[in-house]
């Protein structure tokens, strides 16, 4: 499994697949999952390829979900080896997409055929959903074919997406959930006029200012166990002609909330509202819901993936219990969190993801695979 886990690495990241290009990687991995037994379906949508493949009809499902897109590589000149030649340095597999996540998506493969080897007739079933628009605008990918199981009722019991996830080593931390991310742009209006004459004209700054001191200093949830209290921010302000001597006739706000499971979409949106009208403001308001937040509260899946690492990780010294977190962006997650019961995100150490000179531990990737056979001894007995 070791060995095959690093190969299979080697293998994705030699395909240049940025985002949204699949580069073959869906294919190559198709043709190996339907010599296990594996249904295949590809679901095609713009220029992105999905790839939906499952083995068994009866539940618990158990699904591996990730991408093969990965990001640009950035100045190549700066690369110590080319980005999608593999190349072994000190024990790291080098390469774009190593940790980000060709990694993770062998080493899903190598558990999966290793414990197929010894569980032909295992309970449940078996599926991967894999897209190649992670990286990306993310409006083609696994959401589509999240769309088409939704159609037919086709539910996940448990979802394991191969995020890198870990932080100073192998095994630290595993993602249960991730916040909401929801948009608005504000725009805040006012009456043009010369700014000598300032009782000609309402300058929208000035009348702003209070509301935005308020939406700062707003307490908007505590958080929860998993999550940390949501968060207002501006991202973006710009107001004026550019001239010295104008009152601008309206100023544009683009702000953002990273909320937790604590507050509701639909909440927020009123709480901003009743703000903004207590201050007698004029404005547009037009929101756009980024991400919902998702959680897995501590239960069988997030169980079985912690004894496995704590198991393999306890092998060479002392096993380790991974930490819950909800930190960090959106992920695919938030999708799948529309039809799976149970989903966690875990993979290998995330230092290096988008960077220069990107990198994979090569025995990260045999604890890895070990990892994911793991679950799958738990999880389908």
């Amino acid at each position: 499994m070791a060995n095959k886990a690093l190969e299979y690495t080697r293998e994705l990241i030699a395909r240049r697949s940025l985002t949204p290009e699949d580069a073959g990687c869906q294919g190559w991995l198709a043709e190996k999952l339907g010599k296990l037994g594996f249904i295949i379906e590809n679901v095609h949508s713009g220029d992105v390829v999905n790839l939906w493949a499952r083995r068994g009809t009866t539940s618990p499902l158990l699904c591996f979900a990730g991408h093969t897109d990965v990001v640009p590589t950035g100045p190549l000149e700066q690369w110590t080896s080319d980005p999608f030649v593999p190349t072994e340095r000190d024990g790291q597999l080098y390469g774009r997409g190593a940790a980000d996540m060709k990694g993770s998506i062998a080493a899903f493969l190598a558990a999966v055929e290793d414990y197929l080897a010894t569980h032909p007739d295992h309970a449940g079933s078996i599926a991967w959903l894999i897209t190649s628009d992670e990286e990306g605008p993310a409006v083609d990918g696994t959401v589509k074919v999240v769309e088409r199981l939704a159609a037919r009722n086709e539910l996940i019991d448990y979802c394991i997406v191969g995020e890198p996830t870990c932080v100073a080593q192998f095994g630290d931390m595993m993602k249960n959930g991730r916040r909401g991310s929801l948009h608005g742009r504000l725009r805040v209006k006012g009456i043009q006029a010369h700014i000598a004459y300032p009782h000609l004209g309402k300058n929208p700054i000035h009348l702003a200012a209070p509301a935005i001191a308020e939406l700062a200093t707003t307490m908007w949830d505590t958080g929860n166990e998993y999550f940390p209290p949501t968060t207002w921010q501006i991202s973006n302000m710009h107001s004026g002609t550019g001239a010295m001597n104008v009152i601008p006739g309206h100023a544009d706000i683009a702000f953002n909330f990273r909320f937790s499971t604590a507050s509701t979409v639909e909440g927020l949106q009123h709480r901003v509202c009743a703000i903004l009208d207590k201050h007698g403001l004029d404005y547009d308001l037009d929101w756009e819901l980024g991400a919902k937040p998702f959680l897995t509260p501590r239960g069988g899946l997030v169980d079985a993936l912690s004894a496995a690492i704590h198991e393999v990780t306890g092998e060479r010294g002392k096993g380790i219990t991974p930490e819950l977190s909800t930190t960090g962006g959106t992920s695919d997650g938030r999708f799948i969190a529309d039809i799976a019961r149970e989903i966690v995100e875990f993979g290998p150490i995330n230092a290096s993801i988008h960077k220069i000179d990107e990198n994979v531990g090569v025995e990260e990737l045999e604890q890895l695979a070990r990892v994911y056979r793991g679950v799958l001894e738990r999880l389908l007995a």
